[in-house]
């Protein structure tokens, strides 16, 4: 699925984050940018030890990663040029700001993106493996802030945006969210 906001391309696909060639990537992390399972293990895996290294680094200097802030890193081995770290929300039901927290993770990592001058991200969806978020919720909360993210910042100059899921159900909940705001 594709569709275009202005100059800037938004498709879903499904696949491996690890392997997409864009400026960046962005890593669902924990807030102690470690490593840990789901896509953060894979990124960490994949990226090598400078990735680790350029975490230690920031979490020296800042402490802990915020829910909803995000970083930029090398991508180390992996064919992308940068990972955008995002912290994202555990899944409580609903009732505690989830959402809120989920838009920001994609809006700060836009952010990160625009301020390093990127124009080619890929997404995968942000807190819906172990933090337990329901991908039909996660992906209408993305898609929307990423939309309004582009439409905030026509400066930004993306090329192209890529939400992507690790099986063909998470691609197709977000080209459903794509659809609906065609």
């Amino acid at each position: 699925m594709e569709i275009s906001i202005g100059k800037t391309k938004l498709k879903t696909i499904t696949g491996d984050i690890t392997t997409q060639s864009t400026d960046a990537i962005v890593n669902a992390a924990n807030s102690g940018l470690m490593g840990g399972g789901g896509v953060d293990g894979a990124i960490h895996r994949a990226g090598g030890t400078a990735i680790l290294e350029d975490c230690k680094k920031i979490i020296a200097k800042i402490g802990r990663l915020p829910t909803g802030e995000a970083v930029i890193t090398t991508a180390g081995n992996m064919p992308s040029k940068h990972v955008i770290h995002t912290a994202g929300p555990v899944w409580h039901g609903g009732g505690q700001n989830e959402e809120k927290k989920l838009k920001n993770c994609y809006a700060e990592s836009l952010k990160v993106a625009m301020d390093n001058g990127l124009k080619t991200i890929a997404f995968p969806s942000v807190s819906t493996g172990i933090y337990g978020y329901p991908v039909n919720r996660a992906s209408d909360a993305a898609v929307e802030a990423v939309i309004d993210f582009i439409k905030k910042n026509p400066g930004a100059l993306f090329e192209q945006v890529i939400f992507c899921g690790f099986d063909s159900n998470t691609e197709k909940e977000y080209a459903r969210a794509l659809k609906e705001r065609i």
